[in-house]
């Protein structure tokens, strides 16, 4: 077993160019992976119901893109949804929404970091 640190940056909440629509909100959020002393600059999407809670609405985590190597996609969704609803709802550091219904915000984009750490089985083939 081994360390990753993931330290997510950014988000761009609610893009069309990211695949949203009438029914989901797509955002994407933007992190760094290090396992070892390898680094990469990844992405993944976030897919909300449109019309859903921001903070207890379900929320889709992807997979990363572009990384197959060994990793802790529990450990990761939690942390992507941590991260995603530290921005967005009623607690929010980002856009903080209290009261409101029917409210879509798009193409927001948020620069803010969080980093957490997971175990990852470094033999594993990954995904």
């Amino acid at each position: 077993m081994g360390t990753a640190k993931i330290t997510f940056y950014k988000c761009i909440q609610n893009s069309q160019d990211y695949g949203s629509d009438d029914e989901h909100m797509v955002s994407r959020i933007f992190f760094t992976l290090q396992i070892g002393d390898r680094k990469f600059d990844l992405h993944a999407d976030i897919k909300q119901a449109v019309g859903s809670s921001y903070e207890t609405g379900p929320i889709e985590v992807g997979r990363p893109e572009g990384y197959s190597g060994p990793f802790n996609y529990e450990c990761f969704r939690d942390a992507a949804e941590k991260y995603y609803r530290s921005l967005v709802g009623s607690e929010a550091r980002g856009i903080n929404i209290q009261g409101g219904a029917n409210i879509r915000m798009q193409n927001n984009t948020f620069i803010q970091k969080m980093s957490v750490e997971c175990e990852v089985d470094e033999g594993s083939a990954g995904w």
